[in-house]
């Protein structure tokens, strides 16, 4: 055992002194505590996380791990999109059929169906994740930046949700986005129905109207059609997911420049 154990140890020295290693990892491998705090340092994926962790960091029991399976089934889900989007073309014509195939034609059609669950999935994981920050009283100072965040993200993880919607443009997913849509019309302010709307006006010019709300922004017209398809495709497959990448990095920064994960009450 110990013969095995000094080879291993070999190995890894060996690894670490070589020119690859050190070119990625400028530290080599570290040994010390002060090595491993200058390999996170020195590493654009690793200074997003501390060098040491608190114990109940790593329990089960305290985290539910309800963070990094979020982070677990974005990953998975940018994955399989991009798998999808070889497939799947945004056109009333072909959108439908396209899904179809992908199911019954498309070798490794089961994508879609990872897709799809780990969307749920990832809905369900990202309260439960905002219900234990809550519960273990991790949103308050210095953490309370972080959790408007979190917030931010919870928020984009259901619009994310919404948009994929309708994606297969069946008559479920039509009606559906067209309920959803119909919502907007009343938001303060931003829709032509909400309260407020009105005051948005320059003399007899109303500024929010039936043609110029955020319902009508949202679905590029006045009525779910091809439009709206390429519109939600578009917010779907990259605007959201790069601006929650964004928000994520924030995330995890703050998470370690705040002192780590909370510790228990």
């Amino acid at each position: 055992m110990a013969k095995e154990k000094n080879n291993k140890k070999s190995i890894l020295e060996t690894l670490g002194e070589s020119q690859v290693w050190k070119s990625i990892i400028r530290s080599g491998v570290p040994r010390t505590r002060r090595q491993r705090m200058h390999a996170v340092l020195g590493s654009v994926f690793l200074h997003l996380h501390p060098a040491r962790l608190p114990k109940h960091a790593v329990k089960l029991g305290y985290t539910w791990c309800m963070g990094g399976l979020s982070f677990f089934l974005f990953v998975n889900l940018t994955i399989t999109g991009i798998l999808l989007m070889f497939y799947y073309r945004p056109t009333v014509e072909y959108a439908y059929t396209d899904i179809i195939d992908l199911t019954e034609q498309v070798p490794l059609g089961i994508m879609r169906e990872l897709h799809r669950w780990a969307a749920h999935a990832m809905v369900l994981v990202v309260w439960l994740h905002m219900l234990r920050v809550f519960m273990t009283g991790s949103y308050k100072p210095p953490r309370e930046f972080n959790w408007g965040v979190g917030v931010l993200l919870m928020t984009m993880t259901m619009f994310l949700s919404f948009t994929g919607y309708l994606l297969p443009w069946d008559q479920l997913a039509i009606w559906a986005v067209t309920v959803g849509s119909n919502m907007a019309r009343a938001h303060p302010f931003i829709g032509h129905e909400g309260p407020g709307a009105s005051l948005l006006a320059i003399g007899d010019i109303n500024l929010v109207h039936i043609g110029s709300d955020v319902r009508f922004a949202l679905i590029g017209g006045r009525f779910v059609g091809e439009a709206t398809l390429l519109r939600f495709y578009v917010i779907h497959c990259i605007a959201v997911p790069f601006i929650m990448m964004i928000f994520m990095a924030v995330h995890f920064w703050r998470i370690r420049k705040d002192g780590g994960i909370s510790g228990p009450l």
